[in-house]
């Protein structure tokens, strides 16, 4: 998996290639989490293009699954990309993202300039 750190606005956040192995469990959350934690990164930014298509289905439970393994490890989580295609086929998928983007753990963002503005404070 090639990562590198990056710091935005004194926030060091370890930011994942589009390339790279499938985000499909617990086992990859834990992974990203503690290569998050070994690299001192409070934030992790993963492409859409890098989860299985299954975490953009809630009844898999696979996102719920991944984003508590960042929870749990108070490791924030930035989904980067055009999930447009999920959100309009499923209004629970667009209510959990809505409820996600509130807080400050777990974000869908359409690109690495939106994750600096949300960064700034």
């Amino acid at each position: 998996m090639t990562t590198t750190l990056q710091t935005i606005h004194d926030v060091p956040v370890l930011m994942c290639d589009a390339e790279g192995g499938v985000i499909g469990g617990e086992g990859d959350a834990l992974d990203l989490v503690g290569d998050a934690g070994y690299q001192g990164a409070a934030w992790v930014a993963v492409p859409v293009e890098r989860f299985d298509e299954r975490f953009f289905r809630l009844s898999t439970r696979v996102a719920g699954d991944i984003i508590q393994k960042f929870v749990q490890y108070r490791v924030g989580l930035a989904v980067v990309g055009d999930i447009s295609r999920h959100t309009e086929a499923s209004s629970a998928l667009r209510d959990f993202v809505r409820e996600c983007n509130r807080n400050r753990q777990t974000w869908f963002l359409t690109d690495v300039d939106e994750l600096r503005e949300r960064l700034k404070g």
